[in-house]
């Protein structure tokens, strides 16, 4: 996808922000603060990396969230702690406030404190320019840009002017039911907001304006069991239709530009259990019976409301065309929504691209939507602009072998610090989204 790039270089343009092309002696002043603290900002790393959090790790969670809250708390911040209901299983989430000048740009810094992975072999390790560790890049190294960021801006007094909302989620990796509740805080401060930075992965080159919506699908599936003897002859059996449906997904949906449908988990034989909340499940048979049950869990991918729909409805005629001796019922989750482009979005992004020239590293695109994972920054698209990806950049997300580019924290934290300290000098009226959108 390309977004047309627009210069905003005079105040002839209604609402424009404003560019500037080199550093002025603050945004020096903040640079060299940041690479000072180069070190502590990978110590902090650190620390924040030897904190096992996955997202049902209530106690983890908060224990990171603790960090983070303090730190913020000591450049001026008011941190509070927001639960969400006690049936979700979920630690709630980190809400840290900054008042400044009225008249600024209310600014949402997004992050999150929960991970996929956790555990002992998880712990931070150090080589060379690379750091290893469960959540190191996903998201603990965005959640430290942030963090650095600001302090950086508060040592050189750019702070203190600037009104800045930091929300980091406790379950972005894994999100408690409803999600209505669950995004709940997020969503309150977007309504108070101006505009939106969100800090998943970032890259050297492009940020993202616009993304797809992640939602699930649990597909159950029942078989005739019986002596395998008997398989095709007295019916097909679970497993078989099973598969008939996730290739006919496969084949008859394929034509969907940007429709991704993933079965990420599937348990079948004789004797299946599943556990929807940690999607682990067991299952036992023998090789010479005809499986009764099985169960695939998903994830479904889309551009906008109406591919949705088309999607689901799809998904229910092929799950309807039965084999012999089966049935099979197929149910869908509410999730992420998608996340438009839109003209602010677009000017955020050209804005971020003149910040990272003028510290010397070339300008910015627009990612692909459909190459990006779901983020909270689509919660509060609907209500106002924002750009996603302002994060570390790394290898091996949601994996053991997880890791971050520790030099490209300065670039990034650089370009967050000179982002935030820009906007919080424009007119409010200039980032806000028009009320026409």
């Amino acid at each position: 996808m390309r977004i047309r790039r627009t210069l905003f270089a005079t105040l002839a343009v209604p609402g424009a922000l404003l560019a500037q092309p080199r550093l002025d002696r603050t945004e020096e002043s903040i640079r060299r603060e940041i690479g000072k603290d180069r070190e502590a900002q990978i110590s902090y790393l650190e620390r924040l990396v030897n904190i096992p959090s996955g997202t049902l790790n209530v106690t983890g969670v908060r224990d990171v969230g603790r960090v983070i809250g303090a730190t913020l708390d000591s450049m001026g911040f008011q941190s509070r702690w927001v639960d969400v209901p006690e049936g979700m299983k979920r630690a709630g989430h980190l809400v840290s406030t900054h008042l400044g000048n009225p008249g600024s740009p209310r600014m949402l810094l997004i992050g999150h404190l929960d991970t996929v992975f956790e555990g002992p072999n998880q712990r931070f390790e150090r080589v060379d320019t690379i750091g290893k560790g469960a959540g190191s890049s996903d998201m603990k190294g965005g959640d430290v840009i942030i963090v650095y960021a600001l302090k950086a801006l508060h040592a050189t007094g750019a702070l203190r002017n600037m009104n800045v909302t930091v929300v980091m989620t406790g379950d972005e990796e894994y999100p408690g039911d409803p999600l209505g509740e669950a995004r709940a805080a997020l969503i309150d401060v977007a309504k108070q907001s101006d505009l939106a930075l969100a800090f998943e992965g970032g890259s050297r080159t492009t940020a993202t304006i616009g993304r797809r919506s992640a939602s699930g699908w649990t597909l159950r599936v029942t078989g005739q069991q019986g002596h395998s003897s008997g398989v095709f002859r007295s019916g097909y059996g679970a497993i078989y239709e099973t598969a008939r449906i996730l290739d006919e997904f496969r084949r008859e949906l394929a034509s969907e530009e940007n429709l991704t449908y993933n079965p990420g988990t599937i348990v079948g034989g004789s004797d299946v259990s599943y556990d929807t909340l940690t999607q682990r499940g067991a299952s036992a048979g023998k090789t010479n019976i005809i499986a009764p049950i099985t169960w695939v869990q998903g994830d479904l991918r889309a551009m906008n409301e109406s591919q949705i729909e088309r999607a689901q409805a799809k998904m229910k005629e092929i799950v309807a065309r039965n084999l012999r001796g089966t049935t099979a019922q197929i149910t869908f989750s509410e999730g992420y929504p998608p996340m438009a482009v839109t003209a602010g979005g677009e000017k955020l992004l050209s804005f971020y691209s003149d910040v990272s020239a003028a510290l010397g590293y070339g300008v910015l695109t627009a990612s692909d939507p459909a190459r990006r994972g779901a983020g909270d920054l689509s919660f509060v698209a609907p209500f106002i602009d924002g750009v996603e990806g302002l994060g570390a950049l790394g290898n091996g997300a949601h994996s053991p072998t997880e890791s971050v580019s520790l030099p490209a924290l300065t670039m990034q934290t650089e370009r967050a610090a000179l982002m935030l300290y820009r906007l919080s000098k424009q007119k409010a009226d200039a980032v806000r989204r028009s009320p026409k959108m």
